[in-house]
């Protein structure tokens, strides 16, 4: 009897180690980006950490990078050639608040850099590769993937986001109606300025980029409104800022679509069945 009970708990200790291993697996890992380093300019370091412990990144990890906002930043780029030669011309994403959590929600290769290209050649790059594990719920996609696609407005028209004057944005904005699901899209010389999106009034009548909802900075900045509500939008130039390089926009919800009645379908008679139709209209009808 102490025989077959011994066997039992060894088997129930067995079972219960499986068990937690297993659910340990499922969950999803955050990684401090060059741990007690963080992220900053070190050749080869990045390299080295992605590699260190065996490292594997899965669908629905999270990398957080720690920087100084105010020398550096992480842009996310689309592919190596991109990675290699320090190009951000186009990336995917942007990020500078100093402390940014990166989800990785796609399998595959992703390539992170700094736009500071000086720092970028000294070694500030990470590439990942990412792999799906089918035990782990892959994350939702963000709730702007889920809008339709409304208006695209470029700010300012011809003129772009280059305009310091301190009616200019207000007129702009005033006589269009924007609506969630719409896009405003940035143009401007990336290396003088930028868009930052605050959020109140307060922030923005004093030019405050201390505490921005989002950045962005590529020159080439596509917006998506996703909520209804005022949407402030300034330059973290403070004197840019302050001579009228910035924008408020009224966004309304999502317009309904238009409800038509079901009207019954046209009938295509032939031209022998309209004859016919028409001959009827000469035979007197009976009368009851």
């Amino acid at each position: 009897m102490a025989t077959r009970r011994r066997i039992f708990s060894f088997v129930f200790v067995m079972m219960m180690m499986s068990f937690t291993v297993s659910s340990g697996n499922c969950s999803p890992k955050i990684y401090k980006v060059g741990d007690s380093e963080g992220w900053t300019a070190k050749d080869d370091v990045y390299y080295a950490w992605a590699e260190t412990d065996h490292k594997e990144f899965h669908v629905g990890d999270s990398l957080v990078f720690e920087y100084d906002p105010n020398i550096s930043d992480v842009a996310q780029v689309p592919g190596a050639l991109e990675y290699e030669f320090c190009d951000y011309s186009s990336p995917e994403a942007v990020y500078s608040t100093g402390h940014d959590v990166v989800t990785l929600t796609e399998p595959g290769f992703h390539y992170f850099i700094t736009s500071n290209q000086a720092q970028c050649a000294l070694g500030q790059k990470l590439e990942v590769l990412v792999i799906h594990d089918p035990s782990r719920p892959v994350p939702p996609p963000t709730p702007s993937k889920n809008l339709p696609v409304g208006n695209t407005y470029k700010v300012g028209d011809s003129k772009g986001w280059n305009v310091f004057d301190t009616n200019f944005y207000s007129k702009w904005g005033e006589e269009k109606q924007f609506h969630v699901g719409d896009g405003l899209i940035f143009e401007y010389d990336n290396e003088a300025s930028d868009v930052y999106e605050i959020s109140g009034d307060l922030e923005f009548m004093t030019c405050d980029p201390t505490s921005p909802v989002a950045v962005h900075k590529t020159g080439h900045d596509l917006v998506r409104l996703t909520e209804p509500g005022v949407h402030y939008f300034i330059t973290s130039n403070s004197g840019y800022c302050e001579a009228g390089l910035k924008l408020r926009v009224m966004v309304g919800p999502q317009p309904k679509a238009a409800a038509f009645p079901n009207f019954p379908k046209k009938v295509d008679l032939s031209a022998m069945e309209r004859l016919n139709n028409w001959l009827k209209t000469f035979i007197p009808q009976p009368h009851h």
